[in-house]
């Protein structure tokens, strides 16, 4: 059957009830695959989490972020609890997070101790990956429970970007090198990875992130790497939808789409997708399906290079800002100063802008991400106010006003 890799969401690990479905699933395809590969993401909420510490942190607020990492060590301490683990097992488990945790807390009492006067990409992705190892361990100790060799894989040993941080780009030449010669033999040896998603590394070591939602993306890159034959990812709806259904009570499964129209339906707003994951999947001709880790004997959606049409498949809808002035001229400090500020208040930069000028008017229009918090919407808008106003003397008045961008994807 070749080798399948696995990507699991946040909201296919939170709960007991999940991850045994996860279990199962892996128990089941461990039979049917070749070779087998998942990656994971952190608990749904656990990266929001580590960011509003980190914050909080640089404010010194030490109450604040101490506060949050005793609830995710309660957190992931009373999941390992509910599953069924042999006392060995378990122990090593809650050695394992209260070290990471413990390690998170060092690089916070560093940023309160270093008083910078802004939160780096560079810091903050020194530790915004944490929920991702968290997780990997938790999933890689439940499969070895059930006698298949697992083992719990850092990412940034082995997917390997440039030094965008925040929202990286994985270097495929290097990062295929070093999972042909890391990763690969334990795949002959019949171990299963269980990858952290989100995060790599530069050349040099530093830690990167992908861009929030950045599993997704980890994901195709290994199975590009390795030459999968499929991928698949496990959410909690039944495949791509029509739109929203969180949104829309007659949203309608997609079964088929290719990878442009994918590329697009995750630029503009699907939130179960990263804007880039499906590129790396294009070239090699590796096909994917998006499907319910709660129904996984349904097909879900599969997006392969087969056109299916012309007709609209999709209507996305995605938040932004919208600043406006009366006046025109040159924005390069504009959009540096808002995706920087986006950085900080977010964890990521806008993947998406838009820019209109006319003779006395200037438009600008940043996309939030689909995966960010809801929450953080008006916090965002806040900051990107105050960071205008803090330069307001070698700006223009800008005006801020939330916006939606609606696109309708299909084939051309």
């Amino acid at each position: 059957m070749g080798t399948l890799v696995m990507k699991f969401g946040g909201q296919s690990l939170g709960t007991t009830a999940a991850l045994t479905q996860v279990l199962s699933i892996v128990l089941h395809e461990y039979e049917r695959q070749d070779r087998l590969i998942l990656v994971v993401s952190a608990l749904e909420g656990v990266t929001d989490a580590v960011l509003e510490a980190l914050q909080l942190a640089h404010h010194n607020q030490k109450r604040g972020y101490r506060r949050i990492a005793a609830t995710l060590r309660t957190r992931h301490l009373a999941l390992t609890d509910e599953l069924p683990l042999g006392t060995s097992e378990r122990k090593t488990i809650q050695a394992e997070i209260d070290r990471m945790l413990s390690e998170m807390l060092d690089i916070f009492q560093k940023v309160a101790d270093a008083n910078l006067p802004a939160l780096t990409p560079e810091r903050i992705d020194t530790v915004l990956g944490v929920g991702e190892r968290l997780a990997a361990r938790i999933v890689a100790a439940l499969v070895r429970q059930n006698n298949i060799r697992a083992v719990a894989l850092d990412a940034d040993k082995f997917i390997i970007t440039d030094d965008r941080f925040g929202n990286a780009l994985p270097d495929l030449a290097t990062s295929r090198q070093r999972i042909t010669e890391n990763l690969l033999p334990m795949l002959e040896r019949k171990i299963v990875p269980v990858i952290t998603g989100f995060i790599g590394s530069t050349r040099d070591g530093r830690p990167t992130t992908l861009g929030r939602g950045g599993t997704d993306y980890t994901a195709s890159v290994v199975a590009v790497c390795a030459a999968a034959s499929e991928m698949w990812m496990w959410t909690d709806v039944d495949g791509l939808m029509t739109t929203d259904p969180h949104e829309m009570d007659d949203a309608r499964l997609i079964p088929r789409m290719n990878y442009q129209e994918v590329s697009e339906m995750a630029f503009f707003g699907a939130r179960i997708l990263h804007t880039r994951m499906a590129y790396p999947l294009i070239e090699p001709k590796i096909p994917f399906r998006v499907k319910n880790v709660f129904k996984p004997q349904q097909p879900g959606t599969l997006v392969d290079g087969i056109g299916q049409g012309s007709q609209p498949k999709a209507v996305t809808v995605i938040q932004g800002i919208g600043l406006f002035t009366d006046r025109s001229g040159p924005t390069n400090n504009v959009s540096a100063l808002i995706n920087d500020t986006l950085q900080v208040a977010i964890g990521s930069r806008s993947e998406f802008t838009f820019i209109s000028q006319a003779a006395q008017r200037s438009f600008f229009c940043f996309v939030i991400p689909t995966s960010s918090n809801p929450n953080v919407f008006d916090e965002a808008m806040q900051k990107i106010e105050q960071a205008l106003n803090a330069l307001a003397p070698s700006l223009f008045a800008w005006q801020l006003i939330p916006v939606n961008v609606i696109t309708v994807v299909g084939a051309q």
